[in-house]
């Protein structure tokens, strides 16, 4: 392709070069990536177990936080801030489960009112 320009500048020629070097190197580039999400795609993990696994994470993520304030009035945890910080984190982590679980909701009523 570069060599058909003919007339053209050096300079013109030079630029198609290096057009063409990105070209190139993104086709390898996402053909990387096509490789990589076939291998994680191999890989893939069952629904129930890795859902199981990620509310036994959150439960016990949210009984830990639970115990953080009795813990600072005992005195076992000195640094109210990093109480703070995982407190936040455990009720961030509890509203997005909430989210998931109702879009799971709101997908499964959406199946059941399709007509077969």
């Amino acid at each position: 392709m570069v060599d058909r320009i003919g007339k053209e500048t050096a300079v013109a020629r030079e630029a198609m070069r290096a057009a063409q070097r990105m070209v190139d190197e993104r086709v390898a580039s996402n053909r990387s990536v096509a490789g990589l999400e076939r291998a994680q795609a191999a890989q893939a993990v069952d629904f129930e177990p890795a859902l199981a696994a990620g509310i036994e994470h959150l439960d016990r993520q949210v009984r830990s936080a639970e115990s953080l304030p009795i813990d600072l009035l005992t005195g076992r945890v000195d640094d109210f801030h990093e109480i703070a910080v995982q407190l936040k984190s455990a009720e961030l982590s509890f509203k997005f489960a909430m989210e998931i679980r109702n879009k799971l909701i709101d997908a499964y009523r959406e199946v059941m009112r399709m007509s077969v």
